[in-house]
């Protein structure tokens, strides 16, 4: 385990040191957030109570959104289109044969590079949210550990759905296609656009359901307090059970396209 503890904090110096990247990041991620809180102010002056959210818990929303949106690679952007070319070029041959689970090293960077992105372009917009607008920050600090542990598990749902569009490109030659696809589906069931409960009928119980709402409308709602006592433990094993479905369905494909590659090169 030391060995991937010092992947994931390797991520961690790695992106840490693109600081005009990370600036323009920032003030993107803020820019947007003051885009989409004001079209929220507008959409709840009209509808009070829009989907179970009051004004203040709307744009709480919104700004989490901006802070969760690179941490949980709604729009893609991590590891895949490293590993995406790795396999394209041949190299993850390479890194098949090496001594280490290839999953797990790539779980580990990703979460190098989510812890990153949580601070770094995570609590700038936020902070820049709650000084322009009246937000619904939780005053209980139980709360806001239930939160990151519900950011925590929805960055690994992330990682599995993206480890799983990256090894399709053992099959297809190129990943390109089913990543925008994913990222797609990803902004859209996410609840980046819109939160999901103000889906309508089926289409809600659907979006709520899928892997994505992992991503933000989940975490989103733990941070404001819409899953009290044991509803939250609901909503952990919502997540986790994500988490653990994907990753053992992602070994399954790698150890289906590890012996393909073994049967090629022998």
């Amino acid at each position: 385990m030391r060995l991937y503890a010092v992947v994931a904090a390797g991520q961690f110096r790695r992106y840490a040191t693109y600081r005009t990247a990370t600036a323009a990041g920032v003030f993107t991620n803020t820019v947007f957030g003051f885009i989409l809180a004001y079209t929220y102010v507008a959409l709840w002056d009209e509808r009070p109570q829009l989907g179970g959210y009051d004004m203040s818990q709307a744009l709480s929303y919104v700004w989490l959104g901006q802070a969760l949106l690179m941490t949980c690679s709604m729009m893609g952007g991590g590891f895949e289109d490293e590993l995406i070319e790795r396999i394209r070029t041949g190299d993850v041959a390479v890194d098949l044969y090496r001594p280490v689970d290839l999953q797990l090293w790539w779980l580990a960077g990703d979460l190098g590079r989510a812890a990153f992105h949580l601070l770094g372009r995570g609590i700038v917009p936020m902070l820049a949210g709650a000084l322009a607008f009246d937000l619904a920050l939780p005053s209980s600090p139980g709360v806001w550990v239930a939160f990151l542990v519900s950011v925590g598990l929805g960055v690994v749902v992330s990682f599995a759905i993206r480890y799983l569009v990256a090894l399709s490109t053992f099959w297809l030659l190129d990943g390109a296609g089913v990543a925008q696809m994913s990222w797609l589906a990803g902004m859209f069931f996410s609840g980046m656009l819109l939160p999901l409960t103000l889906f309508p009928g089926a289409l809600g119980d659907v979006a709520r359901a899928l892997p994505w709402s992992a991503l933000l409308q989940v975490p989103a709602d733990v941070f404001l307090g819409k899953y009290p006592g044991r509803e939250l433990v609901g909503a952990y094993a919502f997540q986790a059970g994500w988490a653990l479905a994907l990753l053992l369905v992602g070994r399954m494909v790698q150890s289906v396209a590890t012996r393909r590659v073994v049967v090629q090169g022998g």
